[in-house]
């Protein structure tokens, strides 16, 4: 399945394991199709360069840049053409949206409220990582 993953839930499963960390094992097992654009993985880039991060950082034994690079071998990386103005309260969850219809997602997962009280975009479901990893396991 096609997902986009919001910035988010990323930074969370690269740095803090979790629920998220076990969705992106999911993404480096080819179990889902992770897709991303270059917004997106700037917007990376720029979060986890934050000293609140620094941290975390240090624990992965990894750049700021070999994490981005890591992420970029394992995603599929979509160009957006336009991005719509949907999220009123955060015009950068719009690139989150047009990620996903560029990349005919079958979902965006987040921890965005903002999205998240969207329910769906274009008919992709806009879920939880809980709510993901649940479709996952489902057969």
């Amino acid at each position: 399945m096609r997902v986009v993953i919001d910035t988010n839930v990323i930074v969370s499963g690269l740095l803090f394991a979790g629920l998220p960390g076990q969705l992106l094992d999911e993404v480096r097992a080819d179990h889902l199709d992770m897709c991303i654009s270059e917004v997106l993985l700037s917007e990376l880039q720029d979060v986890l360069s934050r000293a609140k991060f620094a941290y975390w950082l240090d624990q992965t034994d990894l750049t700021v840049r070999e994490l981005v690079a890591n992420l970029r071998r394992i995603a599929t990386i979509v160009t957006v053409p336009e991005v719509p103005r949907i999220v009123i309260a955060d015009p950068d969850d719009d690139h989150v949206l047009a990620a996903a219809v560029a990349a005919n997602a079958g979902l965006i997962i987040t921890g965005d409220s903002d999205l998240l009280s969207l329910g769906s975009h274009m008919g992709i479901a806009i879920v939880t990582v809980r709510q993901a990893l649940a479709r996952m396991a489902k057969p």
